[in-house]
């Protein structure tokens, strides 16, 4: 951040926008460039070397670091995609130990922990993470190290979480808690200062913002969780390309814009689905009937940009809707400025609490308008 701007805590929005820049001077760039140097010059009469090889360090890699730990309130590390940032989160429990996952949690996370387990390194319990209680039950019936992992809200069924008292009773017992905050994004909710422990991010999807890239971040505190997230990249090799390191950062320059944008079409859409006879369900925490939307409203600064939806004519019908648009893009991801739709239950690993009708619609920035009528017709087709 530039050494003159006012120490005068700065809004998340404008944060995103000014962390993680060159100090400022005459003639010097705005932006950190694409270092793409494998090699560091070192050692001998030179002395040790800052970086040392390209696998341990970056300057793009840290700028985006410094980006996504401001906006965090803690130390980010990058990864070269989500799913290494979710596998280096697990291997901070350490082996023969239990992980409590949520039983409608991201497909991938519970594809890696089932195979994890399947290999002796983890035991795996799922838990409803809307019911506190049933987790504090969960977690003092086991003993030996355990990791609470979180979402809220949930992928894709939209659940919300009382991060504040899960991380209270995770530590009560001892576990380290973990929260997947990539739905909402820093801008709408800040898992550290409700007492998690790490924040995962799938870098590729509202951060980034664009489609076109692959990536994932941790964010810690603890010096030792840090130290542990650092040794576990550099020895697994789970770096992120500085390409990748510098567009993802060019593109959390606009995240307020756009997730202002898109959150307001989703809330939008929302309301409208709720009145067609083809949607037998809404789900989107800005709904005031949402069992979520309570706790969402205390919790969060904005109801995110994700809706989920049921429909009538189950699987098939479903896929029916996916057929039927023409703006929306049946595709896998998130959290771009596009408009995506797909069925998840179509995927082999889907938790099976997730409905064979259910539709995850990722809500864009183009004009709600567009949305509505290409959506609408869609579902006009199922009668």
């Amino acid at each position: 951040m530039p050494d003159d701007v006012s120490p005068t805590p700065l809004s998340p929005n404008t944060v995103a926008v000014v962390a993680g820049r060159p100090a400022r001077a005459l003639d010097s760039e705005l932006n950190t460039p694409v270092s793409l140097s494998a090699t560091y010059v070192g050692g001998g009469s030179l002395g040790a070397a800052a970086l040392g090889y390209g696998r341990f360090g970056n300057p793009t890699w840290t700028a985006l670091e410094t980006a996504i730990g401001q906006l965090e309130g803690g130390r980010a590390l990058a990864f070269s995609s989500g799913m290494a940032a979710v596998a280096a989160a697990l291997h901070l429990v350490p082996a023969d130990g239990t992980v409590l996952v949520p039983h409608g949690a991201y497909n991938g996370t519970h594809s890696l922990t089932a195979l994890l387990a399947a290999q002796g390194r983890l035991q795996v319990q799922p838990v409803d993470i809307t019911d506190v209680d049933a987790v504090r039950t969960a977690l003092a019936g086991l003993a030996g190290p355990v990791l609470l992992w979180l979402e809220s809200p949930t992928n894709p069924l939209l659940e919300v979480a009382d991060l504040a008292a899960l991380a209270a009773a995770g530590h009560e017992h001892g576990a380290v808690v973990v929260v997947d905050n990539t739905f909402a994004t820093p801008l709408l909710q800040r898992p550290l200062e409700l007492g998690a422990d790490v924040v995962v991010h799938s870098v590729t999807k509202f951060l980034s913002g664009h489609s076109d890239v692959v990536l994932g971040a941790v964010v810690a505190r603890g010096e030792e969780t840090v130290a542990a997230l650092t040794a576990h990249r550099t020895l697994h090799g789970a770096i992120p390309g500085p390409l990748e390191a510098f567009l993802a950062l060019r593109g959390l320059r606009t995240l307020p814009l756009r997730l202002e944008r898109a959150q307001a079409n989703a809330a939008d859409l929302a309301r409208r689905l709720q009145e067609h006879p083809a949607v037998t369900r809404v789900r989107h925490p800005s709904l005031p009937g949402d069992p979520g939307h309570a706790l969402a409203k205390e919790q969060m600064s904005g109801f995110g940009a994700l809706v989920s939806i049921e429909v009538t004519g189950g699987a098939a019908g479903a896929d029916a809707v996916v057929d039927a648009v023409r703006l929306w893009v049946p595709a896998t991801s998130l959290g771009g400025v596009e408009s995506l739709v797909e069925r998840r239950r179509r995927h082999a690993g889907e938790p099976r609490v997730v409905p064979e009708d259910l539709l995850r619609l990722s809500v864009g920035v183009e004009d709600v308008e567009d949305l509505w009528r290409d959506l609408r017709q869609a579902l006009d087709t199922l009668g």
